[in-house]
């Protein structure tokens, strides 16, 4: 695998055609659209419930290093986060006016009410970003290795990133969105945050005791409608019992 450092690129780059999607809660533009920021193999940006993002923010403020960006060189000119979507979307979301950190004075303010100097500061930040390039395997391997700082990984935050594809897609589109109007009902039967995968981790889990442990992997090269409506009906009945 083939690994360039790159030291120029600014905050203010990195998110100009930022887009944060609501519905689905994630980042899926920047860099002008050469960016996908959150790729299927990324977990679910957690940290607004985490209340992790005014800390990114702060820490470009006082100075604080933001840790090394890894980007997956996946066309000409074409890029998708490998780490460090969690710090690029609080940016986008600090700079789309999405929440706000306390000034010095303790007042709230969003990008729009700080001073010019402070504004200037956030855009012109420079970020430290590797761009990788290399086999499916390597980068699949890669990703692993470099996710194991900051919020860890869950169990199945790492079965999405190995096995993602057209079933995790639809799993996480199901269990793992906060609009889903089932949430607040599987909530009350089921101890777990849907942004970290939880009912979808539980789902499998029943599926797979009544499947003789029948895996991801093979779930995503056999996945049909039929198959996947199943899932969901027997999730939601045992809920229901």
């Amino acid at each position: 695998m083939i690994t360039t450092l790159m030291t120029e690129i600014t905050v203010k780059e990195i998110c100009d055609g930022f887009v944060y999607n609501e519905q689905e809660g994630k980042g899926l533009f920047g860099l002008s659209g050469k960016l996908i920021i959150q790729p299927e193999y990324q977990r679910n940006y957690i940290y607004a419930k985490e209340k992790k993002e005014v800390s990114v923010i702060e820490s470009i403020l006082k100075d604080y290093p933001l840790g090394l960006i890894y980007f997956n060189k996946v066309d000409i000119d074409k890029y998708e986060i490998l780490d460090g979507q969690q710090r690029i979307t609080s940016i986008g979301r600090f700079l789309k006016l999405k929440f706000s950190i306390n000034d010095e004075n303790g007042n709230p303010q969003k990008f729009d009410g700080l001073s010019s100097d402070k504004k200037a500061k956030i855009e012109n930040t420079k970020l430290l970003i590797y761009v990788c390039e290399g086999t499916e395997t390597e980068i699949m391997n890669w990703f692993e290795k470099i996710n194991i700082v900051g919020i860890a990984l869950n169990d199945q935050e790492k079965y999405n990133a190995v096995y993602f594809g057209p079933f995790v897609t639809l799993g996480k589109a199901e269990f793992s969105n906060s609009q889903n109007a089932n949430i607040q009902k599987w909530s009350a039967y089921i101890n777990g945050k849907e942004w970290r995968q939880d009912f979808f981790h539980v789902a499998l889990d029943w599926l797979s005791k009544s499947k003789n442990a029948l895996s991801v992997a093979v779930l995503n090269l056999r996945l049909n409608f039929s198959s996947w409506d199943k899932i969901t009906r027997k999730f939601v009945t045992n809920v229901r019992y």
